[in-house]
């Protein structure tokens, strides 16, 4: 493993974002949506821009970003044969027995907060 420095934590604006769905998904961009309810409209979306590698289910609620491990980002960088400019890691509920773990590796990051309806 090399000697850059680890991957930070994704930190979010405030906000309730309990509710997460994956909006899109296409060889550009990779959407999650966020809000307390996403029947009618969602208040966050992040936007993986050049997705490389994606390890999450379609919909979760309640997520915590943490900083990825060390055996996290060897195995990402193995699969991909180089760094990721974007690493983001996270335990969610996706409805079963116990919290799910995912990886999101992709060339560049946007948060954009605001109402956007469904």
């Amino acid at each position: 493993m090399d000697s850059a420095p680890p991957y930070p934590a994704l930190r979010l604006p405030e906000g309730s974002w309990w509710d997460w769905d994956v909006l899109g998904w296409d060889p550009g961009a990779f959407r999650l949506a966020a809000g307390y309810d996403l029947t009618y409209h969602h208040g966050l979306e992040l936007v993986f821009g050049d997705p490389v590698f994606v390890s999450c289910p379609a919909a979760f609620h309640d997520p915590v970003f943490r900083t990825p491990t060390a055996e996290e980002v060897a195995t990402v960088v193995r699969r991909l044969g180089e760094r990721p400019t974007v690493l983001a890691a996270l335990e969610a509920d996706a409805d079963g027995t116990e919290p799910v773990s995912c990886l999101i590796a992709a060339g560049r990051l946007e948060i954009v907060h605001g109402h956007t309806p469904r």
